[in-house]
């Protein structure tokens, strides 16, 4: 069985949701038979390469919020990933993530995706890290395996740039507008952060006999 998932590296949700998933799939007595494919999805295209913004300041300005309501915001998803056992700070930058996915798209292609896609969502929402930046990224892709020669020949051209395309226009084929979306073999799909409970029934009925 294949599970596909797409997310975006920038998404607190995909961080929790992909946490409960791994979770649910590490104690999953048929885990040998369920391959995973993280595949590209953008919250917002359109954001400028190049431009970063403090996270706070971006969900103030998006949804019209008091800075005082975006800290509350991020407070909650706070919660909810320290209750995963996983780190979230709030002073990290918001940027555009497409050449983040052409590099998971190198990690795939690699043998190192789903530990690329953890030493990511690890330096950016736990130490808030600029991986944005290419030596930042190639640094953190080196701790999954990767070699940073390797990151900085793709961020340097535009390797996978198709690959990445591809994913987000096979979202809008199968109608996904949020994330994580998580599309299992046959018509089963699920959206949002699901509980590993929810997880682990949806992996045995998928492979049940």
């Amino acid at each position: 069985m294949r599970v596909d998932i797409w997310s975006d590296v920038v998404c607190p949700w995909c961080y929790v949701g992909t946490a409960r998933f791994t979770k649910a799939l590490a104690g999953f007595g048929r885990r040998e038979e369920v391959e995973v494919v993280y595949r590209s999805f953008e919250l917002d295209p359109g954001w400028p390469a190049g431009q970063t913004m403090p996270i706070l300041e971006m969900l103030a300005s998006k949804y019209r919020l008091s800075m005082a309501q975006a800290e509350a915001a991020e407070a909650r998803v706070a919660g909810l990933a320290r209750e995963e056992g996983l780190g979230f700070r709030t002073d990290r930058m918001l940027g555009n993530t497409f050449d983040i996915h052409r590099v998971l798209h190198l990690g795939r292609a690699q043998g190192f995706q789903h530990r690329l896609m953890e030493a990511i969502y690890g330096a950016y929402f736990a130490r808030a890290e600029p991986v944005f930046e290419a030596g930042t990224l190639a640094a953190v892709a080196a701790t999954a395996g990767l070699d940073p020669d390797d990151v900085k020949q793709t961020l340097a051209g535009d390797d996978f740039a198709d690959e990445v395309r591809g994913d987000e226009r096979r979202a809008r084929e199968l109608g996904i507008t949020g994330v994580p979306f998580f599309a299992f073999d046959g018509p089963l799909a699920v959206s949002g952060a699901q509980s590993a409970a929810t997880f682990t029934e949806i992996l045995g009925q998928v492979l049940s006999p």
